[in-house]
């Protein structure tokens, strides 16, 4: 079975049932909770207004005929309190007239009476279903205002990123320097600024350089500053990268890329943590945390005398690996969902509705650019242009490796979209993915999933 103690971000939802005839009220509990469908059952409309409250973690089934306050009061009331809260109404004959009224007024669906359990399940399960994508998104709005959340930044359900998080929430108070280590696009730079803001250094200045990005002969004067009258041109004082990051964190990009001349002097000021402005004799101590990033293995690098083994043993004190997206392919769904929603409201579009065809393209691609190809794609998408572009222009979505290996990576993903979207049940999402419950729970425990 699936463990939902795992999956903390899933949202649990249930039916509240608002009905005065006992037994149709139990009759809907015990039709509803036969298929892992949790209820809480009332017999007012007074009742239910006391439960319910923005953001109810669920939908409400009521009958129009209540004593005191009926459906239709209810109804009103609860959208009152949040505007997108499902609710369905349970009608006699002679209330049909009334139900597609309240319909216009908001209402989720109506339930004639009598209807068949498993008319009910169907109708509740859409209802949950509008319900947890409202939530969700909610929630993925909220985290993502709150900027100083590792986990609005770095997002991420899998295994993988769970350990990228729990590794920075370790690091983040020490003052070790950081090695990140991951491909193009595997997001390097978030990773050292999410680090930097949970370190005692958060109030410092986060200084990033590109190494790959300078030339040469710029290099000292940038990184170390100069006096005026060091050189032709220096007309005044500069303060370098690494000076101004003193009391902060200063960001290595592409350390690799770092002219062996430079690695030396730099290998100095990390071993004394002092510097020397060009055309200057004065030390000038530097407290800052160094945060390396590179693409490559360094460590072979330095092997081979492409790199300064004293530099990369320096610099490796912890290593932060990131994976490729390709390795967490379960995190693709929800981080195109966060991408589509920063684009539509970047560009004024609509967000595009869920697409099962483009989800599978998306996640049988192998991303050779990462999480920031996805967010292309995304932005592609919002705009109506993706078609011509990978992963929607090739067929030939997973060619790297070999073909069972990129079916079953497909398989896991999916098993674990469904299970996020269905709040890890187990029947729902056997029923979702058209296959056996037994057949599922078997590939929940071939893919680790529990």
């Amino acid at each position: 079975m699936p463990d939902t103690a795992a999956a903390p971000a899933a949202i649990p939802l249930k039916v509240l049932i608002v009905e005065d005839d006992p037994n149709v009220r139990l009759g809907c509990q015990q039709a509803l909770e036969l298929e892992d469908i949790a209820t809480e059952a009332v017999d007012s409309a007074e009742q239910a207004r006391r439960l319910v409250s923005e953001g109810f973690p669920g939908v409400v089934v009521t009958d129009i005929r209540l004593p005191g306050m009926d459906g239709m009061a209810l109804l009103s009331r609860l959208l009152a309190v949040d505007p997108d809260l499902p609710v369905v109404l349970m009608t006699g004959h002679g209330d049909v007239s009334m139900a597609v009224q309240a319909m216009k007024l908001g209402a989720h669906d109506f339930i004639e009476k009598p209807f068949s359990p498993d008319y009910l399940v169907e109708v509740v399960r859409r209802a949950l279903e509008k319900r947890r994508l409202t939530l969700e998104v909610r929630d993925l709005r909220a985290r993502l205002q709150n900027r100083q959340s590792i986990e609005a930044r770095l997002i991420g359900r899998s295994e993988p990123m769970e350990r990228v998080r729990r590794l920075i929430a370790d690091l983040g108070n020490s003052a070790a320097d950081v090695l990140i280590h991951g491909e193009t696009g595997t997001g390097k730079e978030l990773a050292a600024r999410c680090l930097h803001d949970a370190s005692p250094r958060r109030s410092g200045n986060f200084v990033a350089i590109n190494c790959g990005g300078l030339p040469e002969t710029l290099f000292d004067s940038e990184i170390f500053g100069h006096e005026a009258g060091a050189f032709t041109g220096a007309g005044k004082r500069r303060i370098g990268k690494v000076e101004h990051a003193n009391g902060g964190t200063l960001f290595l990009d592409e350390i690799e890329s770092m002219p062996m001349a430079v690695q030396t002097k730099f290998l100095r000021v990390l071993q004394e943590r002092t510097l020397e402005r060009l055309g200057s004799n004065t030390p000038i101590a530097i407290d800052c945390r160094v945060i390396a990033a590179t693409k490559v293995d360094l460590r072979d690098w330095a092997d081979r005398g492409q790199f300064r083994p004293d530099l990369y043993y320096r610099l490796n004190v912890a290593t932060l690996p990131l994976p490729p997206l390709r390795d967490r392919r379960e995190d693709i769904p929800l981080l195109f969902e966060q991408f589509t929603l920063q684009a539509a409201a970047r560009h004024g579009r609509p967000v595009p509705p869920p697409d099962a065809e483009r989800l599978r393209r998306l996640m049988a691609y192998d991303w050779p650019g990462n999480v920031r190809e996805l967010h292309n794609v995304a932005d592609r998408c919002v705009l109506g242009i993706e078609q011509g572009f990978p992963p929607f222009g090739t067929a030939a979505a997973a060619t790297s490796r070999p073909l069972a290996e990129a079916v079953d990576a497909f398989e896991r993903a999916l098993i674990a979209d469904t299970l996020r979207r269905t709040g890890n049940s187990l029947a729902r999402a056997a029923e979702e993915l058209q296959i056996a419950k037994t057949t599922l729970h078997d590939k929940i425990r071939k893919h680790g999933l529990s």
